[in-house]
């Protein structure tokens, strides 16, 4: 059996981040395989390795590195498949190999999470194969289940050792929250595009002329989760039956978030350079907590948001693949 997703760790030493992604593999039933190689070190074995894997019908890779952390990189320059990087704190508070995993030119993509996130790379990888299995995508559904009582079991916990005079512990216990019901429209494509202000449309707009050369469906529109958040949910419970997400956004960048936490689909987030260099929108886009990643790109490089959805429908699309791969092998500098 050809495992669906490789794990490459740069070294040894980072196992246990390597063992959250195999914790979750293991709940969603997805076979994979395990590997250590290193993209300074090892490069030839990296090479062989990704190109192997890709030709026998590997899906998705998830590379793990800390300090430089080039691995995820190496991994992209060898594959047309989706590649999830994982920085990992071997200094500096693994901003080295955050910036290392995330900062990749087009459209050699590397779709980040956050620090230590091997949790949260599983679970994108998972998301990504659940694009074309169902039963992969049920599975999805129930490990949302399992992070949201796991919430819901922490409140009761916390709220049962508080002990207060003017503490109201039983204010709103007995509040039923109703999830969001779908109304799913037929026109959806395989792609939205959300920009969280006006000023992110110049970034959509080359997310939008990649999709057009790989011929992939796409609708791009502004809606902030901050100025209009009743809307906001009333658009997303019409266009959650999209295959994947592409949210862009500068500062806190809420609406890579607010996507997230209404779909469980895909979300490929980029972060805009408001303020700050959009360093504010990196960290928060890409360090989500466990159960709701957002796969990060490079700061203001949607063209590398394409790239990955291009990954992403390839697997199950020849059209789209050989698009893809022309762009990525014969015309990269597009």
């Amino acid at each position: 059996m050809i495992p669906k997703v490789m794990i490459i760790l740069g070294s040894a030493s980072d196992k246990e981040i390597a063992l959250k992604s195999i914790k979750i593999l293991e709940k969603l039933q997805i076979p994979y395989s395990l590997k250590v190689a290193s993209a300074h070190r090892t490069h030839d074995k990296v090479k062989r390795l990704v190109m192997d894997a890709t030709n026998l019908g590997v899906e998705v890779f998830i590379g793990i590195a800390g300090l430089a952390a080039h691995l995820p990189g190496a991994i992209a320059a060898y594959t047309h498949r989706p590649v999830i990087g994982v920085p990992v704190d071997g200094a500096i508070g693994g901003l080295d190999a955050l910036y290392a995993c995330v900062q990749m030119p087009f459209p050699t993509a590397v779709t980040t999470v956050g620090i230590n996130r091997g949790d949260n790379a599983a679970i994108l990888a998972g998301e990504i194969i659940a694009s074309y299995d169902n039963e992969v995508a049920e599975r999805i559904s129930a490990l949302r289940v399992e992070y949201q009582e796991k919430v819901e079991a922490g409140e009761k916990e916390l709220i049962e050792s508080l002990e207060g005079e003017f503490f109201k512990k039983d204010f709103l216990a007995d509040e039923h929250y109703e999830k969001m019901e779908f109304e799913e429209l037929d026109d959806t494509p395989d792609v939205m595009i959300l920009a969280g202000s006006y000023s992110d449309m110049e970034i959509a707009k080359n997310v939008a002329i990649l999709l057009e050369r790989m011929k992939i469906e796409y609708k791009l529109d502004y809606i902030s989760p901050i100025r209009h958040a009743k809307d906001f949910e009333s658009y997303m419970s019409k266009r959650n039956n999209a295959k994947i997400f592409i949210a862009i956004s500068g500062l806190s960048a809420l609406v890579a978030g607010s996507v997230v936490a209404l779909t469980e689909k895909p979300v490929i987030g980029v972060p805009c350079s408001k303020k700050l260099d959009g360093q504010d929108a990196l960290l928060t886009m890409a360090n989500m907590p466990p159960g709701v990643p957002v796969g990060t790109v490079g700061i203001d490089n949607g063209r590398n948001a394409a790239i990955v959805a291009g990954e992403i429908l390839a697997i199950s699309d020849k059209q789209i693949e050989e698009n893809l791969k022309w762009i990525k092998y014969k015309n990269a500098d597009l």
